[in-house]
């Protein structure tokens, strides 16, 4: 996963990462944002970069295999 987290207790619920998410993987639940589709993260850091509390948390590690092109 590329997102690890996002800490509940920091987020205040602006919605900015919502916005900032390319692959849209993050959702609202609860006025909190919440990770809906980790395994669609490209590890941009778009969300964690813009996030004004430091709630989110990514990492560059991903944890499927990646594609390999056909010959």
């Amino acid at each position: 996963m590329a997102i690890e987290y996002i800490d509940a207790d920091k987020c205040n619920g602006c919605e900015i990462c919502i916005e900032s998410c390319i692959q849209d993987c993050i959702r609202m639940e609860d006025e909190k944002a919440v990770i809906k589709y980790p395994e669609d993260c490209m590890s941009c850091f778009y969300c964690e970069m813009d996030c004004p509390t430091e709630a989110i948390n990514v990492t560059p590690e991903r944890n499927f295999p990646p594609l390999i092109a056909w010959r």
